[in-house]
């Protein structure tokens, strides 16, 4: 059975980046919940907030994993950062991969974005002194899921597993 995966990124900059990784023949495995396209997007967008949030609600329905796509900006959308909260809270496998050193439409690469899970937080249960215990902790998501880079730990190949990983990892 396929695994269904979300894709999380900042439209207006990564999008040629974002196609790249979408083309790469490595989707046998796993389908992904659909791309608005520019002109969709911009639909939606002059509807307002709620109407992108309902629209992110709907694709994130039966969906295992959240990837979060890194480019340059992505850490500063606010849509992103509710994708990857609302995936947290609906028990997602969640991943980052950075892309700025893929090249975009004019053959340029980006600046390295900073990590969009470090800015998150949530209460995790942690066993104390040998399991006798549980306490409660607040950690930045970034200390829970993992950031690949695409060129350098070529995510070409191990997309797939890292995928399968993240949905391992959260039960699903």
């Amino acid at each position: 059975m396929a695994r269904r995966v979300f894709f999380s990124f900042h439209y207006q900059d990564d999008i040629w980046r974002v196609n790249q990784i979408r083309h790469v023949g490595v989707t046998k495995d796993w389908e992904t919940a659909p791309f608005l396209d520019a002109a969709s997007w911009e639909a939606v967008k002059r509807k307002g907030d709620a109407a992108i949030i309902e629209w992110i609600d709907r694709q994130l329905e039966g969906t295992g994993v959240t990837v979060v796509l890194i480019g340059s900006q992505t850490v500063d959308r606010k849509y992103v950062r509710y994708e990857i909260e609302e995936s947290h809270r609906r028990g997602n496998g969640l991943l980052g991969i950075r892309i700025h050193k893929l090249e975009n439409q004019r053959r340029e690469t980006a600046k390295r974005g900073r990590n969009p899970f470090a800015n998150i937080t949530t209460i995790v249960e942690e066993q104390r002194m040998l399991g006798l215990w549980t306490d409660k902790v607040r950690k930045s998501l970034s200390q829970i899921y993992p950031v690949y880079d695409w060129v350098e730990q070529e995510g070409y190949r191990n997309i797939g597993i890292w995928i399968d990983e993240a949905a391992r990892r959260a039960g699903r």
